[in-house]
Parts: structure tokens; sequence; C-alpha cells
């Protein structure tokens, strides 16, 4: 390739939203004809594939120039209405130039693509059970150009006809139905002794309707595949039929409940038929779970993709099967919020997931048999939200997105779950019925285009006659965590004060709420607290002091009582409870379920900001936690004791609690025969076990079979628990890489290879370490082969787990080789690839000296120098630096409260 080209930014990846706002000007897209050539894809060293892409549209500009994106392994030909350009002088890194447009264009392509490891682009996976190849696409926000030439944007919406070829005997599927299936010649597509003949077909899709090029999916491979029909539609309107689909690996098919799956399905498209008015606009409805997913799922319309770890091939818990059904919902929701309506830019990036977000958790509860569904939310996405939003780095739902980069990394817990709050909060504000009729104008208005915060806000105003520009002041476009806190004032009124502070400028901050404030009385007959009375109150962001009176609500004397400023959850807001309530809620349960999520996540905030020490909540949660019925909270509060323990618990205290937690997991193992929390806290202390060594003798006798010895029964000690005792056993040194080798060849799955890989890299040695932390840097194995997403994280995990101090030594000894690697990590890899090894590899938990200032940490003082000599790394690099320094200087902080 000749050195200079005539266009700028050519070898630039990031696309910024100035250059996409050009671009949309000067065209339209029409349509896109796009062939993807997978024959050789079963080989065993396929490492890419050809591609031939057509595209048409026009330009408002005559002789104009533009450029597609396009991240593939090379291009062969360019050809611009007619014209062949010369590929050395008109194709770059990251973009193709097409130059001396004319008011209606065509350009074609012949380009080679490579097959990806990190799951960005088409993924490709060699299942280790059979060594069938499966490949899949995921492009959110911008890797469909990593497959074909395109202008990827989201509003430049076409229509796209794809096409596959592929092994006969394969599923090829797309966002529309196959319209044709030919037969091609048969061609040996391997090499050497395992050379084979697979006969060939190329599949022809139908052309989709309008939509954004990052939407569009491919799948082909020897997938399981059980189909379905839906029958229904918008009430009143005409019955459709949709083709159903849920597919999966072949040797994960006994374990597949199919079923289950479609009958939700049709729920899910029931409940929203209802809600929106709206038919199903995409057709069929294929939904597929996929190996080494870089998420959770994806909303290819017609396609929708999931990670596989929802085939549970192992038990799970019920809180991971209403986990499920919520992500499917929240899918389905983006067939509308996303897919049908996109944002024009990724600034409203919240106009799908936010929505999807509350959509998701609206539909489990209101069109399935869990009654979890918003104590989940209370519980795990609010707590999110929280966490991310008093992070330095937090932004508004409406957030300023310059780049893809910054895009990519929007993808977090303002945009989700605070977002999904908001709008819950909009719907009792605004009322049910109103923000419902309002989202049904939006779609009609407009279906496969593209909108912004001012239509959504203009429908709102329509349907309630009020003015929404305040309210999105102040939820959707203001940063910052609100603070509710409900107290007594001298005469025994209940007064609930608003306050916030905007991280970006400092300043207070005042927001409307309409909520329910509790009261929650001990219950002398169960030692319960239990709702006394509620009463509902807007707490008006212009009230003096942000203070707002609760009239009529009473509030007994003598009684321990809880007062709760957040009844039902209504608002998204940290909650501040006073000290009564404190004492309360420690020493009882809360019989109310959402009540008692509500009170959970609080005090989690609490041990957070250094208001609550966390040998507290770890007593509270032995004590009463542990006991809570919903296996979704108790799960919740098993994840926050070990984080409380790795980062706010004071040095000298840790090693007595941890050992005090751990003996009370082993003996909840005996009180229980068998279910979900029985289940949870196995989980619970194999993780805890590989930095606490008192319960590994119970460990080593449940992966032997005396399991009884112990006085445990009915816990099921299958692949996934075997491994977690594993990779305890292995950070203490008290199995071998023999051992573990002996395991991952007697039952060698894709889990297996993962956890064994994690395993082998926690045991307590430093040669191990020092390779680990190689192959980490590098994002190779030891053969030199990239690591997929999974074993990439596996190898990270397994760095970090330190059994004893001498290993914990060795581990800090590489922070300065992790500081030094840092910007040419990100150089090398994908953002999402350097995003696990950034973040993954931040050293752990430090241990801060009596009366040492946080900010003085040798940690702390390393990552802020790092941050002011690399003040031109790239700025997604430096957030994640940035949060980390944050989280040092939470968890320093909340040591040094708990010392007092």
């Amino acid at each position: 390739m000749t050195a200079q080209l005539p266009f700028p930014r050519a070898d630039v990846e990031n696309l910024t939203r100035e250059e996409a706002a050009r671009r949309g000007t000067l065209l339209e897209v029409t349509h896109y004809r796009v062939e993807v050539d997978l024959r050789g894809a079963p080989a065993p060293a396929a490492a890419t594939y050809p591609v031939q892409t057509s595209i048409t549209f026009s330009a408002a500009e005559a002789g104009a120039s533009t450029f597609l994106d396009h991240l593939g392994a090379s291009v062969e030909s360019l050809v611009l209405n007619g014209v062949d350009l010369d590929v050395a002088s008109h194709v770059g890194p990251a973009r193709i130039l097409l130059p001396e447009l004319q008011a209606q264009n065509t350009v074609e392509i012949r380009s080679t693509s490579r097959y990806s490891r990190s799951g960005e682009g088409l993924h490709r996976f060699v299942d280790p059970v059979d060594d069938q190849v499966y490949l899949y696409t995921q492009y959110e926000p911008a890797d469909s150009r990593r497959v074909f030439p395109v202008f990827e944007q989201p509003d430049l919406k076409a229509r796209f006809s794809f096409s596959i070829i592929g092994p006969q005997a394969w599923q090829l599927r797309s966002n529309s139905p196959a319209i044709t299936r030919a037969p091609l010649e048969t061609v040996e597509t391997t090499t050497g002794d395992d050379a084979d003949a697979h006969p060939l077909v190329r599949v022809e899709f139908a052309e989709t309707p309008r939509m954004s090029s990052y939407i569009t999916a491919l799948l082909a491979g020897p997938y399981h595949h059980v189909e379905g029909r839906y029958q229904g539609g918008v009430p009143g309107g005409e019955a459709r039929e949709v083709p159903l689909s849920v597919l999966c690996r072949a040797s994960l098919a006994k374990h597949f409940d199919a079923e289950a799956l479609l009958e939700l399905t049709r729920s899910g498209l029931d409940f929203f038929h209802t809600e929106f008015a709206y038919p199903y606009p995409w057709g069929k409805y294929d939904q597929v779970f996929v190996p080494e997913y870089n998420l959770g799922a994806m909303e290819n319309p017609g396609l929708v993709t999931f990670t596989e770890k929802y085939v549970f091939d192992t038990a799970a818990t019920d809180a991971q099967y209403e986990t499920r059904a919520n992500t499917l919902m929240h899918e389905m929701a983006h067939m509308w919020f996303g897919d049908l309506v996109t944002m024009h830019w990724w600034d409203d990036l919240w106009l799908k997931e936010s929505f999807a977000d509350y959509m998701g958790s609206l539909a489990v509860d209101e069109a399935t048999d869990w009654e979890t569904s918003w104590i989940s939310f209370a519980n795990g996405r609010k707590a999110w939200a929280y966490v991310q939003d008093q992070l330095p780095t937090t932004h508004p739902i409406v957030a300023d997105i310059e780049d893809l980069e910054a895009a990519d990394q929007n993808f977090d817990g303002i945009t989700y779950a605070k977002g999904a709050s908001v709008l819950k909060q909009l719907a009792a504000y605004a009322g049910r019925e109103a923000f419902r009729e309002a989202a049904r104008r939006y779609f009609t208005r407009h279906a496969f285009g593209n909108a912004s915060l001012g239509d959504f806000l203009a429908v709102l105003e329509e349907v309630t006659g009020a003015n929404m520009d305040d309210w999105a002041r102040a939820w959707l476009q203001t940063a910052g965590v609100p603070v509710l806190s409900a107290e007594l004032d001298e005469s025994g009124r209940v007064l609930v004060r608003e306050q916030g502070i905007d991280p970006a400028t400092g300043e207070s901050v005042s927001r409307p709420h309409k909520i329910r404030v509790g009261v929650h009385l001990l219950a002398p007959s169960n030692d319960t607290l239990v709702l006394h009375a509620a009463q509902e109150v807007f707490v008006d962001p212009a009230a003096p002091n942000g203070v707002t009176e609760v009239p009529e609500l009473n509030v007994p004397e003598g009684r321990p009582r809880l007062l709760l400023p957040n009844e039902e959850d209504l608002t998204y807001a940290k909650l501040s409870l006073d000290a009564e309530s404190v004492a309360a809620v420690l020493t009882y349960p809360v019989a109310d379920p959402l009540a008692r999520a509500t009170v959970w996540a609080a005090l989690w905030s609490m041990v957070r900001d250094g208001e609550l020490p966390a040998r507290r909540f770890l007593t509270a949660v032995q004590q009463l936690g542990l006991g809570i019925e919903e296996i979704v909270v108790v799960q919740g509060l098993l994840r926050q004791s070990l984080t409380a323990l790795e980062r706010y618990t004071p040095a000298k205290e840790r090693a007595g609690l941890q050992r005090d937690l751990a003996a009370t997991l082993a003996g909840e193992l005996t009180r229980r025969t068998g279910g979900d929390h029985q289940r949870a806290i196995a989980r619970c202390l194999a993780t805890l076990s590989r930095e606490e060594g008192s319960q590994l003798e119970l460990l080593e006798a449940l992966l032997d079979g005396g399991a009884e010895d112990h006085g445990i029964s009915g816990l099921a000690i299958d692949e996934e628990l075997r491994w977690a005792f594993l990779q305890a056993l292995a950070a203490h040194g008290r199995v071998s890489r023999e051992q573990l080798d002996a395991e991952l060849a007697a039952k060698t799955t894709a889990r297996a290879k993962i956890a064994h890989r994690l395993a082998a890299a926690a045991r307590p040695d430093r040669r191990i370490k020092q390779d680990a932390f190689g192959q980490a840097l590098a994002g190779t194995d030891d053969a030199g082969q990239e690591l997929s997403n999974d074993h990439l994280t596996a190898t990270v995990e397994g760095f970090t787990v330190a059994g004893d101090p001498e290993t914990a030594a060795v581990i800090e000894r590489h922070t300065p080789a992790y500081f030094e690697a840092l910007s040419d990590v990100w150089e090398r890899m994908s953002q999402g690839q350097a995003t696990r090894v950034v973040s993954g590899l931040y050293p752990g938990a430090q241990d801060l000296d009596p009366g040492q200032d946080p900010e003085q940490d040798p940690l702390a003082q390393r990552t802020e120098a790092w941050l002011q000599e690399n003040g031109d790394a790239p700025a997604a690099l430096r957030r994640l630096l940035i949060e980390e320094h944050d989280q040092l200087l939470r968890g320093l902080r909340a040591q040094a409260a708990a010392r007092g």
C-alpha cells in the first residue's frame, strides 16, 4: 500500500460525531447487497473469508467525497459507478475513500475479512466436545465494518440483502428469512490428513426493512434448532403468525429447555403487542444462544443472540432463570425501542437501552409467573446504577458522546439501569397510561426511522399536556445520584429531604420525585418489621431547603421502627436511613420483599460511603440476609459480602471476618438440604476459599464424595461446582497441574476449558504468575494463539488470585509492569479485550495503615501519576484508570472510617 492517502484519518478506527453528522447530511443510503463466503470456515486453520458488497446511495452534493468504514483484512477491488479505483490510493486500514460522487451512486467491493476471537465482527468458535465450528456476528456499536464495508452510523439506515455460502449441513441464517437455498459444487475445505468434502449451498435472504447496520446479523454452523409459531397480534388488529426458532450448539442440545423459551417468547409478544399497539415488525423471530459471547445478548431483529450461559448445563437457581427471562424480554422490547425507532447518534443511546431495561422488568412482572422482577431490579440493576453514578466519570443519561470509543463505554449502569429507574419514576410521575400512549405515538411517528430526546419529549407533552423540559433537565440531562432521607422533627412530623450533587459542577441539584414514604413497625408476634402506614407525596425540587412534609403519616413511639423514604421503590435515589431505622434493620428482618430489597440496597450504599462498617454489614448478612426467601437478594448479598471483605474491611480485621463468613457458609451447607440457597452458598464459599483456606478440607471432601460425612445432603457437585472447588484448592497449591489436566481430559467442554485456565493460573508459583501475567498482556496463550474473551478473562482472574501473603507479594511485584504496558495493550487490542485486561489486572485492594491519608497510598499515587503523565492517552483508557482510582480511594476511606 502506498504511504500517502488522499484523505485524512484513514488509519483511525474511531469515528467522531462530527464526521458522522457531515456524512449523514451528505448521504442517503438505499440498499446493501452482501455475500459472505464461509466455505472455508470448517478448516482447522481458517482465519479469513471473502466478502462481496454492493451499495447504492445518493449524495446531496455532486462531486463531493465520502468514505466507507472497513476493518477487514484487505480489499481486492473497488468499483465506483462503473470505474475501477486504485485500491492502494483509496483504501486505508480503517476507511475506503469514495471520491467524485454523483447524485446516484453504486459502489462494488471485493474484500477479505478476518474471523474474530474477541466477539467483535464474525466470531468463530470450535467446540472442544466435537470439534464442530460455530459462527455468529456481534456488531454493536460499530463492528459490522469488520465483516463488510459499510457506512457505520445508526442514522444511515438502509435495506439489506444478505447471502451466505456455506456447508449444506449447517444452519445459515440472517435477519430475514431465506428465500433461496441453491446447492453449489462440492469443494475440499480442509487440508492434510483431515481433508474432507463439504457439499455447499448458497442461501439468499429476503431484503430487510430499513434498519441500522449495527443490528444486521449472520449465523452459520451446525446449530441444534427447535421451531415454533406465534399466533396473535395487536388487540383489535389483524392476527399474525410469527415463525419462531431457538438454537444452541449441538453439544448443548440435551440441556436446552427450548419449549420453555418458546413459551416465554409467546408471552412476551402478547405483552408487547398489547403495550405498544404496534405489531411485531420483523417477520420471523430467531433466538440463538452462542458461545464465547462478549455481551449478555444483542437485539438483532429477527436473529437475536444470547450468551449460551443461559443454556443451563449445570444446576441453576430460580434467580438465574428469572435473569434469563428478563434478558429475553429486554431484547424483545428492542424490536420496537432501538430497532424500529433508532437514535440518530449514540448521545441518545438511552432511547433504546433505558427503555428496554425498564420494559424488560415490567414484562417479567406482568407477563410471567415471576413475582420478584422489581425486587431484582431494586437489588441488582439499581445497585449497579448507584455505583456508576458516584464515579467521577459519571454522565447524564442523555450523554455527550463525541466518538465511537466513548459510545462503547457508555453501555453502562447509567444508560441501562439509571435510565430504566428514571423511566419507572416517569411512569409514576406522568401515569402508566400516559407513558404507554406516548410510546405508541412515538413508534407510529418514527417507524423505521431515527429519533432523539426532543422527539420523545414531544409525544410526552402531547399526551400529558405538561411541559417536560424541566423534568428532562433534572433527570435526563443532569448527572449524579439524588439522596433521599426521612426523619422526624421535634413535633413528630415526618420530613423528607432531597439533595444531590452534580459531579460535573459540584453544585447542588434537586429533582422532582413522586414517592411513597413508609413506616414499618416491629410486630411482637414474630419479631419482624411490618408496614404500618404509607403515604404518597410529591417531592418538590423548589421546596425550601429541599424539605417536604409528609402530612398525616403517623409514627408511633416506643417500638423499633423503619422509616423508608422510597416505599415501593418508585424513584431513583440513594437512601440515607436515619439512625433508628438502621438499628432496626440490622436487628430485625423486614417483612415486605420489595421494602427488604430496598433496605439492603441502602445498607450497601452506606458501606461504600463509609457510613456503615463492613463488619456490621457482614454480621447482618450472616444473621438476617441468608434467611431471606428471595434467592436473587441472597445472591446479591453474597457478592457484596465478598466485595466488602476485599475493598472495605481494614486489613487487621479481614482474615478474621473471612474465617467467620467461611464458617457460616459451611454451616449453612449442612443446615439446608438442596435448593437454590444451598447452591448459591456453595458457590460463594468456593470463591471465598480462593483467598481464605479454613474450609479447604471440606471442599476436598465434597470433591471426593464425602458430603454426607460432613452432614451435607442435597448438594449436586456438578461440573460447575467441581471446577469452583478445584480453583480454590489450586490457589493454595493443593492440586497439581496434572490433576487439573486429568479433570479436563475426563470431560472436555467449553466450560471446563475456561475453568481449567483459571485454576492453572491461580496456583501459587512465581513462574506460573509470571506466565499468566504475560499471556494476559499479550492476549495470547503459551502457544501464541489469540485468547478468546472468556479465556482472556480466566487468565486475568487466575493471575489475581492470591491464596497466601507470599503469592499476594508476587502479584504486587507486577504493578510497575502493569502501568508500563497500559498504552501498548490499548493500542494492540480491541477495546473490548483491552478493557478486560486494564480493569482486570488493576492491582487489588490495598491495606491502609492507621492514620494514613488514602490519597498517600502508593497505588493511589502511582495511578494518579500515570494519569498526569498520560494526559493525551485515549479518553476511554483514561476513563478506566480514573474509575479504578476512585474505587480504590473509596475503599480506603471506608477502611479508615471503620477504624474510627
